[in-house]
């Protein structure tokens, strides 16, 4: 007597199509190039035709409505020879620079103080989040009316603490100020990028380092130095490098609050090439503006490859 039967499905009677697709699937050299294809699709689409596009706009006289020609490198020697582009080239490199250092400083500092045990330590680190999180323009537009002439909120504080001199600064109205102005905007809305990144970095680091230090006699400063800042540095390379690349192509900040203004003293390289390119109708120059460096086409590589916190 038969204790007990399984029925076993012939293999003619599986469906050979899936099979074929499952074997598929378990080849490297067929799997690799299936989960690459997207990726590629959209560096294609998103960099490389828009890249290639602008190297054909830059060495043509190309203008809005009308047909184009071949003239080689002179848009490059003509924007070389006006005075805007090189007040945008200096502006470009002061913009960056400072923005990058003070967000460097601060983040470092603010990492540090958040990594001890303080009262509401996660309710601070939230809002540290915000400036990251809120939209650039509108939150561009917020600073604009807080360093507005009229009824510039900074002005009113700066009086009524008895550090400026009524009726205070013209903030986007005058060149230096106007200057100060879109790095300082800059500054609050890259740092939470710095003190986040940071602060997940010195999280990492073994506490037993900095308590056999401090057994040694080392103090807090020896122990920054010796411990802290050369375990940061991979961290730090790489959020400046990131930080740059995002700040050296900016353009809602720039756009929003001067224009680029007062007299092209706060012009970056995206707004500029806005103005020629869209506004005066020179395709050309304006692409020629854009690749003098590449810093758009890198941040765009970033935003599309890169992991998902460095993404805006």
């Amino acid at each position: 007597m038969a204790i007990g039967s399984t029925h076993v499905i012939p293999a003619a009677g599986r469906p050979r199509f899936g099979i074929r697709i499952r074997e598929w699937l378990d080849r490297e050299e067929f799997l690799g190039p299936l989960f690459v294809t997207p990726a590629l699709i959209l560096l294609l689409l998103l960099v490389a035709y828009p890249f290639c596009m602008a190297v054909y706009f830059s060495l043509s006289n190309a203008f809005i409505g009308r047909p184009s020609h071949f003239v080689g490198l002179q848009n490059f020697i003509n924007l070389w020879q006006s005075d805007a582009f090189r007040q945008t080239f200096q502006n470009a490199f002061v913009f960056t620079g400072a923005a990058v250092a003070f967000k460097l400083v601060m983040g470092i500092s603010l990492a540090l103080l958040l990594n001890r045990q303080i009262w509401f330590k996660r309710l601070i680190r939230g809002a540290i989040l915000l400036p990251w999180v809120i939209p650039t323009a509108l939150s561009t537009l917020g600073w604009w009316w807080m360093f507005n002439s009229l009824y510039s909120v900074v002005n009113w504080s700066g009086i009524a603490l008895g550090i400026m001199d009524p009726p205070g600064p013209n903030w986007l109205g005058q060149r230096y100020y106007a200057m100060t102005a879109v790095v300082i905007v800059n500054i609050w809305r890259g740092l939470p990028f710095f003190v986040i990144t940071i602060l997940a970095g010195l999280v990492a680091i073994p506490k037993e380092l900095y308590e056999a230090a401090q057994a040694d006699g080392a103090g807090p400063v020896a122990r920054f130095w010796f411990i802290t800042l050369p375990l940061l540095k991979g961290v730090l390379a790489i959020v400046v490098l990131f930080s740059t690349i995002f700040t050296f192509s900016d353009f809602n900040i720039v756009y929003v609050l001067t224009h680029g203004g007062p007299i092209n003293s706060t012009h970056l390289f995206a707004t500029l090439a806005r103005q020629v390119g869209l506004e005066t109708g020179r395709i050309g120059e304006g692409a020629a503006i854009s690749l003098y460096l590449f810093p758009v086409l890198a941040k765009r590589w970033v935003e599309l490859m890169g992991p998902p916190w460095v993404r805006t």
